[in-house]
């Protein structure tokens, strides 16, 4: 199976084939992460109800929290107005980034 063709139509790839996955908490709109998709990860996203990303330094596919157990049930999924960024909203269990915080966006805030 393959990513539903109106979705794939819309969709709006950088050079590489990607779009960026903005990740949010689905009950307080906490921003936690960005990601990497290509159709396939979009597709198993949708399909299975687990985020699953194209990782560009590995070249391969990674469910969040296979190895972690820091799981993102999945409980929405948007495209933005343009169809080049996707908006994943989860139940996130445990931290979101892979430093251990719970965002990427905790340690480095250049204003208050």
């Amino acid at each position: 199976m393959s990513l539903d063709p109106d979705i794939a139509a819309r969709l709006k790839r950088g050079p590489d084939g990607l779009v960026p996955a903005i990740v949010q908490q689905y009950d307080s709109g906490e921003v936690l992460m960005l990601a990497w998709m290509d159709d396939e990860a979009l597709h198993r996203t949708l399909t299975t109800g687990r985020a699953t990303y194209w990782s560009r330094s590995r070249r391969e596919y990674w469910v969040k929290g296979d190895t972690s157990g820091h799981v993102q049930h999945v409980k929405a999924v948007a495209l933005d107005c343009d169809g080049d960024t996707v908006l994943l909203k989860v139940d996130q269990v445990g931290a979101a980034c892979h430093t251990g915080d719970r965002t990427c966006f905790d340690a480095d805030a250049l204003l208050p």
